[in-house]
């Protein structure tokens, strides 16, 4: 890996880190079965995304901290970031760029996968 993909993956994982952490740089969408959970579990799913870190090179290939899986209280959720254009209609030209990058994090039940 060179320095300039090293210095790429951080920059992405930063990113991908502060929408899901503290909800900034993107919008969070979520599934129907999530958004048919009790207020009060989707609040704790929400909770457990934020704190999330068990990323690892199995999980976590690329370094860039856009996809994990969790259980809450017996629900298998999944989330997953993805980076389009600012119009939402392609792939962003420059994911490491906010700029001209739209993220948008899902969050899904796994059973919807």
């Amino acid at each position: 890996m060179t320095q300039i993909d090293s210095q790429t993956d951080t920059r992405v994982r930063d990113l991908n880190d502060r929408l899901r952490q503290h909800r900034i740089g993107g919008r969070v969408v979520m599934t129907r079965g999530v958004a048919a959970l009790e207020p009060h579990m989707i609040h704790k799913i929400n909770q457990a995304v934020r704190a999330f870190d068990a990323f690892t090179p199995d999980n976590d290939p690329y370094g860039e901290h856009d996809f994990g899986s969790l259980t809450v209280e017996g629900h298998v959720v999944m989330f997953k970031i993805d980076a389009y254009d600012l119009d939402l209609q392609y792939a962003s030209p420059d994911p490491t760029d906010p700029n001209v990058t739209c993220r948008v994090m899902t969050l899904m039940l796994a059973e919807e996968y």
